[in-house]
C-alpha cells in the first residue's frame, strides 16, 4: 500500500517581494487568491504533513510559486528540503507560473515584480530552461524515465503503483500539453507499467475535463492540449484516473470512452484559496484508489480565512452588493479593480435602483417574474418568501471553487433559479439572437446553471474511491 499528499497551485509569494500599498492590493485582486498569505498557508500543510507519520510521499502539481520570481523560488524548494529532512519523498512538476518565457515560448504573460509602496521593481526570475536543474532531486533524480524535451518523468511509488507526472508547458501559453514525441513517450510508459501489472496513476497541471461544461466554451485553450486524443488513450489503455491544478477549482469528474472504459479527473482546488485543500491518496494492494481531502487551519496569519474570502472577487461581492444600496462612494471605492469604476459613476442613479431592488428580492419574487412560481407547491411558495435571492447567489459563489454546490434538484433554491434560467433559454431561442448563438452554439444558460448549483458530476467533489484494475 502507499499513500501520498497532492498539493497544486500554491502560488507562493515572497515576503521580501512586496511591502503593503495599492501595488500590492491590486495584485491580491488580479489573482484572486490569498497571495499575500501564501508563504504562512503553505507551511501550515507542510506542518500537517511532516506530522503524518503514516504518509511520506508528497506531490506538487505546478503553479508552485506566483511570478516567476527568484525569491518564490529559492524559499519555495527551502520548503522541499524541509519535507525531505523530515522524512518525505517529495516529487513534483512545474507550469506557467514558474516561469517566464522567451524566443518562440509565449509564457510572456507575467512580469517577476517587488510591489513597492507606489509601484514596482524588477526582479530576477526564473527561466524554462533553468526549471529542470533547479528541481532537479524533486524530479528527474529518482525518476524510472524521463521525456527530456518536457521534462516528464515516471516514479515508483511502491512496487506497484507507478506515477506518470507530465510536465504539459507546450508553447508556455495557446497550447498546453505534450509536444513532438511526448504523446508517444507518454502512451509507452502506461504501456510498459500495464505489462508489469503495476498501477498507473497520471498527473497533469492543465484540466483533461473540464470542471464545468462552459469551460471548454471559455477556456478551452487553458485545457491539457490534445486533451480528446488523452481521454480516448486512457480509456483504451485502462487508466483510471488523473490528478489536475490550474483551474483552481475542486472537482471530480468521469469521462466514458468509446470502448466503455472510463476514467476520472481529480481536480483540486488552490492551495492559496481561502478556503483551499490538499488531497491525500491512498492505493491499496488490491488497486483501490481512495482519494480524501483536507483542509487545515492557518498559522501566523491575522486574518481569519473567512476575512481572506471577503478580499476576493466572490466573496466581495457579499460586501459590494450592500454598500451599492447604501453608500455607492463606499461602493465604488471598494470595486476599483475588480469592476469599471467610471463606467459605474456614470450609471449611479439606475444602478443604486437596481441593486436596491435586488437587495430585498425574495426567491419567491424571482420566481414570480420569470412565472416559475406557478410550477411551485404551497410549501415551496412559503419557503421561498422566506429566501433571498442574494443569499442564493452569494451561497453559488461560495462554491464555485471548492465545490459541492448545495442546491439540488429537489430544493426550492434549484427550482427557481433553474426553472427561470430555462425560461431565459427559450426567450433566446425565441428571439432568435444569433450573435449569442454564433458565440457559443450549445448555449444552454440551465445547463450552465446546474454545475454551480449542485454537484451533478460524481456526487462529492472531496472523495471518491476508484478502482485502477
Amino acid at each position: 500500500m502507499t499513500s501520498f499528499y497532492l498539493l497544486t497551485d500554491t502560488h507562493y509569494f515572497s515576503k521580501s517581494n512586496w511591502v503593503m500599498g495599492k501595488p500590492a492590493l491590486d495584485r491580491v485582486r488580479e489573482n484572486q487568491i490569498a497571495l499575500l498569505e501564501t508563504p504562512e498557508i503553505l507551511d501550515s500543510y507542510i506542518d500537517f504533513i511532516l506530522s503524518d507519520e503514516s504518509t511520506n510521499i508528497v506531490f506538487f502539481l505546478g503553479d508552485n510559486v506566483d511570478n516567476a520570481d527568484m525569491n518564490s523560488h529559492y524559499e519555495f524548494r527551502q520548503r522541499l528540503e524541509k519535507l525531505v529532512s523530515g522524512g518525505k519523498k517529495v516529487y513534483m512538476t512545474y507550469a506557467t507560473h514558474d516561469y517566464i518565457g522567451g524566443d518562440d515560448d509565449e509564457n510572456n504573460f507575467q512580469h517577476s515584480l517587488r510591489l513597492t509602496a507606489d509601484g514596482t521593481e524588477p526582479l530576477p526570475f526564473m527561466k524554462r530552461g533553468e526549471l529542470a536543474d533547479f528541481y532537479y532531486d524533486f524530479t528527474e533524480k529518482n525518476a524510472l524515465d524521463v521525456h527530456k524535451k518536457s521534462g516528464s518523468y515516471s516514479v515508483k511509488l511502491d512496487e506497484k503503483t507507478r506515477l506518470i507526472a507530465v510536465i504539459d508547458n507546450g508553447n508556455g501559453r495557446s497550447f498546453c500539453g505534450l509536444t513532438d514525441d511526448g504523446p508517444q513517450w507518454l502512451e509507452e510508459q502506461i504501456k510498459k507499467a500495464n505489462e508489469k501489472n503495476e498501477y498507473v496513476l497520471l498527473a497533469v497541471h492543465h484540466p483533461v475535463l473540464p470542471p464545468w461544461d462552459c469551460y471548454k466554451n471559455a477556456a478551452e485553450d487553458a485545457m491539457y492540449g490534445g486533451y480528446k486524443e488523452l481521454c480516448e488513450m486512457m480509456c483504451r489503455e485502462n487508466v483510471r484516473v488523473v490528478f489536475t491544478g490550474h483551474t483552481h477549482v475542486q472537482s471530480i469528474k468521469e469521462y466514458t470512452g468509446e470502448n466503455g472504459n472510463s476514467f476520472y479527473d481529480v481536480a483540486t482546488v488552490s492551495l492559496a484559496n481561502a478556503y483551499g485543500k490538499m488531497r491525500k491518496v491512498t492505493v491499496d494492494d488490491d488497486g483501490l484508489c481512495t482519494v480524501e481531502s483536507i483542509e487545515t487551519d492557518f498559522k501566523g496569519i491575522s486574518k481569519s480565512k473567512e476575512e481572506l474570502y471577503r478580499q476576493n472577487f466572490p466573496g466581495i461581492w457579499e460586501d459590494l452588493l450592500p454598500l451599492a444600496v447604501k453608500d455607492y462612494s463606499d461602493f465604488l471605492s471598494l470595486a476599483d479593480g475588480y469592476l469599471p469604476v467610471e463606467k459605474l459613476k456614470k450609471l449611479k442613479i439606475p444602478l443604486k435602483l437596481a441593486f436596491k431592488r435586488i437587495d430585498k428580492m425574495t426567491l419567491y419574487s424571482a420566481a414570480r417574474l420569470t412565472r416559475v412560481g406557478k410550477r411551485l407547491s404551497g410549501s415551496e411558495k412559503e419557503e421561498a418568501r422566506g429566501i433571498l435571492l442574494k443569499s442564493v447567489a452569494f451561497e453559488m459563489l461560495r462554491h464555485i471553487f471548492t465545490g459541492n454546490a448545495p442546491f439540488k434538484p429537489d430544493t426550492v433554491e434549484y427550482k427557481v433559479v433553474s426553472g427561470a434560467l430555462s425560461a431565459a433559454d427559450a426567450l433566446i431561442e425565441k428571439l432568435n439572437l444569433k450573435k449569442i448563438k454564433n458565440a457559443i452554439p450549445d448555449l444552454s444558460l440551465k445547463k450552465i446553471a446546474d454545475d454551480f448549483l449542485y454537484n451533478n458530476r460524481t456526487g462529492d467533489d472531496d472523495s471518491i474511491k476508484i478502482y485502477l484494475k
